[in-house]
């Protein structure tokens, strides 16, 4: 088992971790160097969510075109290909089309890394493997967060050159032993669910942790790049306990309870950061990394348990829906950031908001289990 759950985290540390959550801690750094200004970054990050809706959408069907190992090989390509984009400032245009190829090829990646790795290991140990997974998200935050400080010294450039250079890496590692397995479709008559639906909710309410985090330390506090990058590095260490954590979850509490558990603790960590005081970015950054990402493998396990083999198709329309809602939300709030000036609570105000929306949808069908699932 961990063999194969290991190269899904790979999959996921390239894909998600490094190719689009460490943008994050060099937001600030864009802007302080003068490559964009803090509108244009954020569009940045938004474009990065809309190509990854497109990857969500698409993944599977490229995985079940080429087969699942050359479907993953195309999506680390693309990410690697995006580091190497950006290590040059070519304008924002050039910028922003490297940030679509990262967002694209993690959507590949999210959406046939999960299902192929619960496919290949064993029902008892899906739980713990759907952790292991999405663990690699945490895993890529927490390296590019503490690397970014000194990978900054040499700027912008030798950051993004430094981390395609571990995407590339890790890709060459993981590709001799990407799982070989025939994605199913969906079983007639399953097509969504509440469950999914306070996952798309969970996932808008964090984006604006996702995106904003660094710069709410660093200009929003007033706190240094390398503090910024370290409340980043907190963020992703909260992730990878919610990962690793919340499939072992789902198999003692079952999907639902689980689920509403990491979505008040997401709701909790988003009203730490709207107040005004910086020591509580801290434990708020915990709590949001904990659950905004947590809530991933959670779900991966829940459907798994639920649905079995139908479970795949399912999970592309929970991706697909996922980042629709982040990509939305995400040019959404650049929109507001925007026309607010620069405030950030107005962002972190919004994603507070649907974190509870969120909660609210899975604790009404809390009686349901079917309904839920």
């Amino acid at each position: 088992m961990i063999a194969v759950a290991l190269r899904g985290t790979a999959a996921t540390f390239i894909g998600i971790g490094l190719g689009r959550f460490a943008f994050v801690p060099l937001f600030p750094a864009m802007v302080a160097a003068g490559w964009v200004d803090g509108e244009g970054a954020a569009l940045l990050g938004a474009l990065a969510l809309a190509g990854y809706l497109a990857g969500a959408i698409g993944g599977q069907a490229l995985g079940r075109r080429l087969g699942v190992p050359a479907a993953l090989d195309a999506g680390a390509a693309l990410v690697v290909l995006s580091f190497a984009i950006g290590a040059w400032n070519g304008g924002l245009a050039w910028l922003a089309a490297g940030r679509l190829l990262a967002g694209l090829g993690g959507g590949f990646l999210m959406a046939l890394a999960g299902p192929a790795v619960q496919a290949g290991v064993s029902r008892e140990r899906r739980g713990a493997a759907a952790g292991l997974v999405i663990a690699g998200v945490a895993l890529g935050i927490v390296m590019g967060a503490l690397a970014m400080p000194w990978l900054l010294l040499g700027g912008p450039a030798l950051a993004w050159g430094g981390l395609g250079a571990v995407s590339l890496a890790g890709w060459l590692w993981a590709r001799r032993a990407w799982p070989r397995v025939v994605l199913p479709p969906a079983a007639p008559g399953i097509g969504w669910s509440a469950a999914l639906s306070g996952y798309v909710l969970s996932g808008a309410g964090v984006v604006a942790p996702m995106v904003y985090l660094s710069d709410l330390g660093v200009r929003g506090h007033g706190l240094g790049l390398g503090t910024g990058a370290m409340l980043w590095a907190v963020f992703g260490a909260g992730a990878l306990g919610g990962t690793l954590l919340g499939g072992g979850a789902v198999d003692r509490w079952g999907g639902a309870r689980a689920m509403r558990a990491w979505l008040v603790i997401q709701s909790a960590g988003l009203a730490l950061l709207l107040a005004p005081w910086p020591a509580l970015l801290w434990p708020g950054a915990l709590l949001a990394g904990f659950a905004g990402v947590g809530a991933t493998a959670v779900t991966l396990a829940m459907l798994r348990q639920a649905h079995g083999a139908a479970s795949a198709a399912l999970w592309a329309r929970g991706t697909a829906g996922y980042a629709a809602a982040q990509a939305a939300m995400a040019f959404a709030m650049a929109a507001l950031f925007a026309a607010a000036g620069g405030r950030h609570g107005t962002v972190f105000g919004l994603g507070f908001a649907l974190s509870v929306a969120g909660l609210w949808v899975v604790s009404r069908r809390r009686r349901n289990a079917v309904n839920f699932l």
